[in-house]
């Protein structure tokens, strides 16, 4: 059922163009180490160019848990995403 759900988002996400190319989340090919490398190589670019730069690093894994499911659905539905793919 997992699978059904993943391959269904994913080509949602795809075929409408909601995930930027930078993204790593729901896109195949793309990996932690992926995200991490391309984080870095912006980075010290910027600090190459002398600016500054701030990073924030945010955990929203217990998020997920206390999540309201139909509020969740809801935002999907929004995205364009129907109930049946959800």
């Amino acid at each position: 059922m997992e699978k059904i759900i993943l391959g269904t988002t994913e080509r949602h996400l795809k075929d409408n163009a909601i995930i930027k190319h930078g993204q790593h989340v729901f896109t195949k090919g793309k990996s932690c180490s992926d995200n991490l490398v391309s984080f870095y190589d912006k980075v010290t670019c910027l600090v190459d160019e002398g600016k500054a730069v701030d990073v924030f690093l945010l955990d929203f894994s217990k998020g997920f848990d206390t999540v309201h499911h139909s509020i969740l659905l809801d935002k999907l539905s929004s995205c364009g995403m129907s109930w049946f793919m959800v």
